[in-house]
């Protein structure tokens, strides 16, 4: 039987405060382990199941590169991005679909308009080259042409490609799936518990191809994630993602690394939190952490000034 993360599991994570009162309250669970997997922290209940969202997309790459996905450079990271969508964004993805030989039209993800506004705002409408996992798709398919396998059902569950990923997320856990749902871009999602997601990203930093898509990432921060994301990539050294509904990941590059939901979804206060808890057992260096906390997670404002911020509690930053 597979236990979801309930409330009950989870401890106050963080704090929105405006104006001198506390606004709106951020409650989740969180694992820290260290670069030889060993668990350093936990909060909350780091063994129920969530669904790993985007976050697995560093583990479906993995599984890529080991059947024989070439790409290098900024393509292997869009194999991996939730981007935003952006001109620079796009052609990669479009070179991805011409390696495989294909077009826009073989894409299965959803129509979607960009994430980055001034690209959604010039945008004629929703495409499936604009959902922020398109490149992620791209790379499915050149992979199914690679190996031969079926493009039109590259994301049935049984499809080779993705009987092969769910291995791959087995043996980075650590842990059987027990249970699985369907992404928001279509594909399968596996349900992991923080624990053993925290443990995959460090294990990801090891890994022959999880270490060259690491090297990929940090040299192209752009092309994974958020801006937010990118600068935290490239301030710290990590390597890191948001997934949807309050997932977080982050790893150094000796393989220290945390997994986090928030249970209300939201991101706001992702980077903080994973930072802290990294900060907190001396992964990270502390005022490097603050510093990139301060320059990522967006303040309160009132009135068009700063009246307040997202401020992580005392159990986070214990030590």
């Amino acid at each position: 039987m597979h236990r979801a993360l309930s409330a009950e599991g989870t401890v106050e994570l963080a704090r929105l405060e405006r104006s001198g009162m506390i606004e709106s309250r951020h409650a989740g669970a969180a694992v820290v382990v260290g670069a030889d997997g060993s668990v350093l922290r936990e909060l909350g209940d780091g063994s129920a199941l969530v669904y790993g969202r985007s976050t697995l997309k560093f583990l479906q790459a993995v599984t890529m590169m080991r059947v024989g996905l070439d790409l290098d450079g900024e393509q292997l990271v869009l194999a991996a991005a939730s981007h935003t969508g952006t001109p620079r964004h796009l052609a990669v993805v479009e070179e991805i679909l011409g390696r495989a030989g294909l077009g826009e039209d073989a894409l299965q993800c959803p129509l979607d308009y960009p994430v980055d506004a001034p690209s959604r705002y010039a945008a004629a409408g929703k495409r499936r080259l604009t959902m922020n996992c398109s490149g992620k798709h791209a790379a499915f398919l050149l992979t199914c042409v690679l190996n031969g396998w079926p493009t039109e059902s590259y994301l049935e569950p049984h499809h080779p490609l993705q009987a092969a990923i769910r291995v791959t997320v087995e043996e980075f856990t650590g842990e059987p799936v027990v249970h699985s749902g369907i992404d928001g871009c279509g594909a399968p999602v596996f349900a992991v518990s923080l624990g053993g997601l925290a443990l995959a990203m460090s294990r990801l930093v090891s890994d022959p191809d999880g270490a060259r898509l690491a090297t990929a990432i940090r040299a192209d921060s752009w092309a994974l994630d958020s801006p937010a994301v990118a600068t935290i990539i490239d301030s710290l050294g990590l390597v890191a993602k948001n997934g949807a509904e309050g997932v977080f990941v982050a790893v150094t590059p000796d393989g220290a690394s945390v997994a986090l939901k928030t249970m209300d979804g939201s991101t706001r206060a992702s980077i903080a939190v994973g930072l802290s808890l990294l900060a907190s057992v001396g992964a990270v260096d502390d005022a490097a952490a603050q510093s990139a906390i301060a320059a990522t997670v967006e303040p309160v404002l009132g009135g068009g000034i700063v009246v307040g911020g997202i401020h992580v509690t005392d159990i986070v930053t214990a030590r």
